[in-house]
């Protein structure tokens, strides 16, 4: 691996540049152009464009991980093309197939290969977006559109690690039912801003919110999914349409059923009952998963499992990134490795 004079035992989550993207567009007579790989670096945009003035964004999040063996490996790198696809047609943007979604990743991944951090330093992380970036002026689907893929190497997603955070129930909604909630629109993300930063100016690490219909039934923290255990059975909220479907909130349940035996519920949790449980985390491809120690609810702080990381959590933390970093048996078919022989070339 090339020294690109990173301090790799310091990273932490924060945009830094590297060395090439993936660009493809997309113009109505001709469909999605074959996209190249080119040096990151700005590019232009109409001020009238479609996602500048009415939104009309979506988004991925992955990692790149470099194994004990070094090699590349992705974590259901599909999943994320086929929720791409799935938000695309929620918003009228032209599918992009999850195929070539694949194949593009490899090679934004392989050219930057020297940001990968070392095993066991952080990850690679992916952030594939499509836009409209057509111009218009009346509100409806723009009239070109223009997919890209960088990368940005990563520490862990909260300072403190694999240790319990303290999480704040929000008087904010995430989402409406029947809304974007269910998708990675760039929409979702511009008003959870003001809900974190006050629950941080209080000193805690992120929001939870309840269901916008009732005020009762658990949703997501602000960043992740969440899941709590109650008398063994692990416990996560229904997927409505207004909760995102995590591709790591799946591989826990599955992880969860199939490795540990245990029984899962996926239904509408109370916050009376998120207050009886004996553990409480969430996940994400940034936070992984990330124990929650205690909980701000109508001015007390609820704390679990004594402020420690608990048995059941840890387990799954250990699966999941064994599996990741094909250290554990993946019966699963999840892990992706990057061709070590992929020849990928800058384009200008």
């Amino acid at each position: 691996m090339t020294d690109v004079n990173i301090d790799w035992d310091n990273l932490g989550f924060d945009f830094m540049p590297t060395k090439g993207m993936f660009l493809s567009k997309w113009e109505e007579k001709t469909g999605w152009d074959e996209g190249k790989v080119v040096p990151f670096g700005n590019f232009e945009i109409s001020p009238a464009a479609c996602v500048l003035n009415y939104g009309q964004g979506i988004f991925e999040g992955m990692k790149a991980l470099r194994t004990k063996a070094n090699k590349l490996v992705l974590f259901r790198p599909l999943d994320n093309g086929k929720r791409l696809k799935a938000g695309c047609e929620r918003l009228l943007i032209p599918p992009y197939d999850p195929k070539k979604f694949v194949d593009d990743v490899k090679k934004v991944v392989k050219i930057n290969e020297d940001y990968i951090p070392p095993y066991g330093k952080g990850a690679l992380y992916i952030r594939p977006v499509l836009w409209g970036t057509g111009p218009i002026l009346g509100v409806a689907p723009a009239p070109s559109y223009t997919f890209i893929i960088f990368v940005v190497p990563v520490g862990p997603y909260y300072k403190e690690g694999f240790n319990p955070i303290k999480l704040a129930i929000t008087e904010f909604h995430r989402a409406a039912p029947k809304g974007t909630g269910g998708i990675k629109t760039i929409c979702n993300y511009a008003g959870s801003m003001l809900p974190a930063k006050k629950v941080k100016e209080k000193g805690y690490n992120q929001e939870l919110y309840l269901d916008a219909a009732n005020g009762k039934y658990i949703e997501e923290v602000g960043t992740a999914n969440f899941f709590c255990v109650v008398n063994n059975v692990l416990m996560t909220p229904r997927l409505t349409g207004s909760i995102l479907p995590g591709n790591t909130r799946a591989s826990i349940i599955d992880i969860a059923k199939k490795k540990l035996k245990m029984k899962v519920e996926e239904r509408d949790i109370t916050i009376d009952e998120v207050l009886k449980a004996s553990e409480v985390f969430c996940s994400g491809t940034a936070a992984v998963v990330t124990p929650i120690g205690s909980l701000l609810y109508k001015g007390k702080d609820h704390v679990f499992n004594d402020f420690k990381v608990g048995s059941v959590t840890q387990k799954l933390y250990d699966l999941l990134t064994k599996i990741q970093l094909q250290e554990e048996e993946d019966i699963f078919g999840w892990v992706v490795e990057v061709e070590p022989d992929l020849v990928v070339k800058i384009q200008t």
